[in-house]
């Protein structure tokens, strides 16, 4: 079986490259019939593990291995949101246990999972920052992230959580502005917690969300362009990130002992069924980096997927690309803050689906 799932050996070689490769998709089916464990020990080499509120919506809606606990704990007369919480915690702490061997073996660099706060807190910078020290705290696992927003209420809140020792995966990336923006409140957070004298080792990555690009542009561009513009721009975001690698600021840092708040590739599922299905993780192989896939991404990739090289610091011929497809009418930064701006209300439309879920599943419980 575990030679079956990666008969390809590509997920292996992602990993000699230095890009980690991590499962977007969590349930407690996974956990509980060994799934994701194989997906650890098998060839797919899975070393991490991301989570969002439509994965959850999903996962408890639709299976009945939750109900023992949502009845148990709505008796009790736990709130909602609250018994909600409980479950993701619950299973996310597992996961991270699976992961802590992976975790240890690489200096706490990866092996991490990812708990996203409430998206309906989304431009609330305050109540964004309470909710992740608290869920943080509550999950009680080293290597476990809390997922904040990268929009601009959201900055301050990753800047803050980073100076009080909270690890952030910052989410809802989708152009390199945005990026450099979220890497400046990392920065930010690290540098005071050097003037405050405490360690700048807090850990860090930014999610670049890349096929919604495509998705949103599919109709609006020639064959020639179709389906570039997601890898252009994580082209552009992987050059970027090596530049700052390579700055004074970050090299004084790193000398006080911070480590990089790595780069994630996410939303590598293929929108269009006309494309080749593991085309976003072949094309974003890119050292010191992670690409988080949904499960279905994930098996395709450990079946027929290839890997033909490495990005290149310099971004490739992502430029000219980019140039190209607004050339052929599409304004690339308006499109960023409104896929933004999208997907902040898609995550808060699967929150409230969730809730309503667990509402639903309460009450035939009962």
């Amino acid at each position: 079986m575990a030679t079956e799932i990666a008969r390809s050996g590509a997920p292996r070689k992602l990993n000699e490259l230095g890009q980690s490769l991590w499962l977007d998709n969590i349930t407690r089916d996974l956990l509980n019939n060994g799934t994701l464990e194989r997906y650890i020990s098998s060839g797919l080499s899975v070393t991490g593990l991301t989570s969002n509120p439509t994965i959850f919506d999903h996962a408890i809606g639709k299976s009945a291995a939750y109900d023992a606990d949502v009845g148990s704990m709505a008796a009790k007369g736990v709130s909602t949101e609250d018994l909600f919480f409980e479950l993701a915690i619950a299973d996310l702490a597992r996961a991270a246990d699976l992961f802590k061997p992976v975790f240890e073996r690489t200096a706490t660099v990866d092996g991490w999972v990812s708990l996203e706060v409430s998206p309906l807190l989304a431009y609330d910078t305050a109540k964004t920052l309470a909710a992740a020290r608290k869920l943080h705290a509550k999950a009680a696992r080293p290597n476990l992230f809390i997922k904040i927003p990268g929009t601009r209420e959201g900055l301050p809140a990753i800047e803050e959580a980073i100076f009080q020792g909270v690890p952030i995966n910052v989410t809802l990336l989708f152009s390199t502005g945005q990026y450099q923006a979220a890497a400046e409140a990392y920065l930010r957070g690290l540098e005071r917690r050097v003037a405050a004298g405490l360690s700048p080792d807090v850990r860090s990555v930014a999610s670049l969300f890349v096929s919604r690009w495509d998705k949103a542009t599919l109709e609006k561009l020639p064959a020639n362009l179709r389906n570039k513009l997601g890898i252009a721009v994580g082209q552009q975001c992987f050059r970027a990130y090596r530049q700052l690698m390579g700055t004074d600021r970050w090299q004084r840092l790193m000398n006080l002992g911070a480590r990089p708040q790595r780069l994630l590739f996410a939303s590598t599922g293929v929108k269009d069924p006309s494309a080749p299905d593991t085309m976003y993780v072949t094309a974003l192989a890119a050292p010191n980096t992670v690409n988080t896939m949904p499960e279905e991404t994930l098996l395709a990739f450990g079946d027929h997927g290839a890997v033909s090289g490495a990005l290149t610091p310099d971004g490739g011929n992502c430029d000219q690309m980019l140039a190209a497809i607004a050339a052929a009418g599409v304004d690339i930064a308006a499109l960023a803050t409104q896929l933004q701006t999208d997907g902040a209300e898609s995550f808060n439309a699967s929150w409230k689906n969730l809730l309503k879920s667990i509402e639903t599943k309460t009450k035939a419980l009962k």
